[in-house]
């Protein structure tokens, strides 16, 4: 079988530190800080009281008001994402094929907030006819996919993803995957996620899993920092267009920059820890790297999944070395999680985006808050400002629990 050429034709964002793609880029390279206190509730009694909020969203630029009611905010920023990137794409509707276009959107965790509204509704009055006939469709995580082919009428491959952190990445390799086998031509891909809710908050802190820096929150998201103490948690949603290059340059679609690799593993180790030395994120990485037939030399930058957690950031840089040898300190490393916060099953679609954002524009958003290197992190992470640098290859690299590794690899586009 000849593989297919996949290209990106579109991209769009709701983030902490932005509600558009040109916000979050902008904010990206500025060095924008998403965490603040907490608003979406009363975090007083939490050993966390900050997350990477969406601020100022407003649902009704893309739904109805009795739409806006039967969504949970995980499949309203799921949604949003898509209608930009779909405008951003520039695709006459009308004209595609939509038997041959389809989508893959992913949640780690999907409607959290309405399995806890309606939770609490039924155990306040121990009577099953108060839970909303809505319930089941807004809480799972496949009906964002469900909803975005409804909305665009895409009748092609149709599904979710759920890996954790991996998530997105895995809907965009999946995307690719059927792109490049013809079984689609044109596909809506990313993931989302609106985890800042009690039981959320209140399950990572149990883990310890979260900072719990509340007199210095604005601090707390730092990667590769030897004083880190946990993540961020941050909230919204990526969406990517992948379109087979021909179709693409057909339509005269403006194209972002190539998928040209991806790199699938499992660490089969912990629950929740990475394998040591990061023996699977290694694997992901190498993977993706011979698929596009490249060598680790030509790789220029990472955007890293760098969650500003012990473990990963030591075990992450390891793998890093693992692969790249010597020259994994002539490239320019970063972590787009220290304004985000981490989007969980949505980091990897906006980092995806960030990446190919950074390779359109030469320029490598900074990793803010590295104050203090571990030693043990003793890369060219790229602290506090932006590097402006030819980029004409990168990969974004996300990790999830359970011991989910996926390594997406951009390239700039070549006719």
């Amino acid at each position: 079988m000849v593989k297919r050429r996949v290209v990106v034709t579109g991209i769009g964002a709701i983030t902490p530190i932005g509600l558009n793609v040109n916000e979050f880029w902008e904010g990206l390279i500025s060095g924008r800080n998403g965490v603040f206190p907490i608003t979406h509730f009363d975090a007083s009694k939490f050993d966390t009281q900050f997350a990477a909020e969406v601020k100022n969203f407003n649902p009704e630029l893309y739904f109805d008001k009795k739409t806006v009611r039967r969504l949970d905010p995980y499949a309203q920023f799921a949604i949003a994402s898509s209608v930009q990137a779909i405008n951003d794409s520039e695709v006459n509707l009308d004209k595609l094929d939509k038997d041959k276009a389809g989508v893959i959107f992913g949640s780690g965790i999907g409607g959290l907030l309405t399995l806890q509204t309606e939770h609490w509704k039924y155990f306040q009055n121990h009577d099953p006819s108060v839970i909303s006939p809505f319930f089941v469709p807004m809480m799972i995580s496949d009906l964002a996919a469900g909803q975005i082919s409804i909305r665009f009428g895409f009748k092609g491959p149709n599904y979710a993803t759920t890996s954790a952190c991996a998530t997105s990445s895995h809907a965009i390799s999946d995307a690719f995957m059927l792109i490049e086998r013809g079984s689609s031509d044109f596909m809506i891909c990313g993931g989302s996620e609106a985890p800042i809710t009690e039981m959320s908050v209140g399950g990572f802190n149990a883990m310890r899993a979260i900072s719990t820096w509340n007199d210095r929150y604005w601090k707390a998201s730092r990667p590769f920092d030897k004083d880190r103490n946990g993540f961020v948690m941050g909230e919204g949603a990526g969406a990517l267009i992948l379109e087979e290059l021909n179709h693409a340059l057909d339509r005269g679609a403006k194209i972002y920059a190539e998928l040209v690799g991806i790199g699938l593993t499992a660490d089969a180790y912990h629950i929740t820890a990475p394998s040591p030395g990061g023996e699977g994120a290694a694997r992901s990485m190498k993977i993706a790297i011979e698929e596009a037939r490249l060598l680790p030399q030509d790789i220029d930058h990472i955007n890293s999944h760098g969650t500003s957690t012990p473990h990963n950031d030591i075990n992450e840089t390891k793998a890093i070395k693992t692969i790249f040898g010597d020259h994994a300190y002539k490239m320019v490393i970063n972590s787009t999680k220290s304004m985000t916060g981490h989007l969980l099953g949505a980091a990897g679609a906006i980092e995806a985006i960030a990446t190919v954002l950074t390779i359109k524009n030469d320029i490598i958003p900074p990793t803010i808050n590295l104050d203090n290197p571990d030693p043990e992190c003793d890369l060219n992470y790229n602290p506090h400002k932006a590097t402006n640098k030819e980029v004409k290859t990168a990969i974004s690299n996300t990790f999830g629990f359970g011991g989910h590794n996926a390594s997406l690899l951009f390239k700039k586009f070549e006719e």
